[in-house]
């Protein structure tokens, strides 16, 4: 056993501040990583993929419609307008669908942001596809602009018969000190 002192109180802290360093170590360093590879292995927690889905030609089930509602957020720090153009729609699986966010950074600076997008319910995110997602990059955008963001996506057939509605929810984080040598070369 490790002899501190002959402070029994002092040795108490001291080891309780060694243990509570070392479990916040262990869920920042080791949960995360671990988390994340469970989500993505067992496609739960409506984390959805970041690499565009190859269409493949099928009958678009007209007999069926989904919901699909869409929310925008922005973390804490981001400062855009961000917002869907519709807040709902309603698709037939196997059609392609398209949409459109939009983003306006009304400061005085160039900025960088990303978005992070979850499903609700998190068993519908194997059966969302995106085509053609501004989620898969990150985009820039000068001082006082705004841009349009495109979305194309396709919910799968295969979607089970008890889903009726997707809400497919992005937040946008300043992901600017991060982009590094592309907001210098600006």
């Amino acid at each position: 056993m490790l002899q501190l002192s002959s402070n029994p109180a002092r040795d108490t802290v001291i080891k309780l501040v060694v243990v509570s360093v070392a479990m916040f170590a262990f869920v920042f360093v080791v949960m995360v990583p671990l988390y994340n590879v469970l989500c993505d292995a067992l496609g739960i927690n409506g984390k959805t993929s970041n690499e565009a889905y190859t269409a493949i030609s099928t009958e678009v089930d007209m007999s069926r419609e989904i919901t699909v509602q869409f929310i925008a957020s922005n973390n804490d720090d981001m400062p855009w307008g961000f917002k869907p153009s519709v807040t709902m729609m309603s698709v037939n699986p196997g059609a392609a669908n398209d949409t459109v966010f939009f983003a306006e950074n009304g400061t005085s600076n160039y900025m960088v942001g990303q978005a992070i997008p979850s499903i609700s319910p998190s068993r519908a995110a194997a059966y969302f596809h995106k085509t053609e997602c501004f989620c898969f990059n990150q985009q820039p955008l000068d001082a006082n602009s705004t841009a349009d963001m495109p979305l194309q996506f396709i919910v799968d057939q295969a979607l089970p018969q008890d889903i009726k509605t997707i809400t497919l929810s992005y937040t946008l984080f300043d992901v600017t000190d991060m982009a590094g040598d592309k907001v210098a070369t600006r």
